[in-house]
């Protein structure tokens, strides 16, 4: 991890195309502004984090889940 030390009004450049601009500290809070292209996907790491974990969760399934799943999806008369 990279640690750096910076003032209101200073930046760092990530790549070619992200700049991140500190506004200013107060108290235990920190202000930045994110300049990024557009198709640039940001989030709060909290945010990412639930994401990540649900995305995790849902990929999780059991042969007895398909099995349902595929009785409930076939017609009537194809059934086995």
């Amino acid at each position: 991890m990279l640690v750096l030390t910076r003032k209101a009004g200073e930046g760092v450049v990530i790549g070619n195309d992200i700049t991140i601009t500190f506004i200013e500290a107060r108290g235990n809070a920190i202000r930045i502004g994110i300049d990024a292209p557009r198709e640039t996907k940001i989030y709060r790491k909290e945010v990412y984090d639930r994401i990540s974990q649900e995305n995790k969760e849902a990929s999780q399934w059991s042969i007895a889940d398909l099995d349902a799943l595929n009785v409930e999806i076939t017609p009537k008369g194809e059934q086995k």
